[in-house]
């Protein structure tokens, strides 16, 4: 019965394994049987690199929604980050028992709030705020990188935090032997030793900032032109797919769809680049 009952799991085990591959599968299969045609038809050096999407005249480039979603997902970094890091230090390693039993349940709680709340939040803080302070059009490229870096702040914390509650305390303890003091032993020490896990928030981080669609949308200006500063408006690709393809057909769904294939490989090359430092690392 025993054998019987471990077999049977390993089974299902495996089949939910195949599944989730199978879906991966045919998520890829679907995007690019429907994009690659759109990109020749288009011409992939006029898709990627034109400057003009006009459905109406037939042009459709997409570089201008490449350049917003880079530029907002790197604005998002600079600002979720740092304080992201530091937040998970302070919970890992410095914050009170009293203190933490507040705190942590707020940062689980903001990893939960819909994207729609988040940009309620933007519309009615942020973009007057920025329009209060710089006198432009609060719906600006900055505002969207506020409001993503505050977004993707629980899952920075959260992964962090455990990576550097997951490294041995003899590294810590090893530390203060020699010398060191508290704070020197935590970001000499357990931080550099927590890095690969760091890292891998950093990288989930950049996947929920470059994928975020609702929140942007409604803070963004959603102009559809190559980006010239931080308080200009800015449309990304999420943003442009999700905003047209309502109304789309032919050639215009499908240079969505194509759009889509775009932003996956961002996601795949992201996911690479992870994958390369990590190796690095543990080597």
């Amino acid at each position: 019965m025993q054998k019987f009952k471990e077999v049977f799991m390993h089974i299902v085990f495996l089949t939910a394994a195949f599944v989730s591959i199978a879906a991966v599968a045919l998520i890829c299969v679907f995007l690019f049987a429907n994009g690659i045609p759109a990109m020749k038809e288009i011409g992939f050096g006029r898709f990627l690199s034109g400057e003009v999407w006009r459905p109406s005249n037939e042009l459709y480039g997409i570089w201008p929604f490449i350049l917003g979603s880079i530029y907002v997902t790197a604005g998002a970094l600079i600002i979720g980050v740092p304080i992201g890091l530091l937040t998970a230090i302070f919970l890992a390693k410095f914050c009170p028992k009293g203190i933490y039993k507040i705190m942590k349940p707020i940062i689980s709680l903001m990893a939960g709030i819909p994207s729609v709340v988040y940009g309620f939040f933007g519309m009615c803080v942020l973009v007057p705020l920025v329009r209060r302070l710089f006198g432009v059009n609060g719906n600006t490229m900055l505002t969207a990188s506020i409001l993503l870096g505050i977004m993707i702040l629980p899952t920075i914390i959260s992964v962090s935090e455990t990576a550097i509650r997951a490294v041995p305390d003899k590294y810590y303890q090893g530390a203060l032997a020699l010398g060191a003091t508290h704070e020197r032993s935590v970001f000499l020490t357990v931080v550099p030793a927590a890095k690969s896990g760091i890292m891998a928030g950093i990288i989930l981080g950049v996947g929920r900032a470059i994928g975020e669609t609702m929140a942007v949308i409604m803070v963004a200006g959603n102009q559809p032109k190559v980006p010239d500063g931080l308080l200009k408006g800015v449309r990304t690709m999420t943003a442009n797919i999700v905003m047209e393809m309502g109304y789309a057909a032919d050639l215009h769904r499908e240079a969505l769809i194509a759009t889509g294939v775009v932003l996956f490989v961002f996601i795949l090359i992201i996911n690479l680049l992870f994958s390369i430092l990590k190796r690095r690392t543990v080597l």
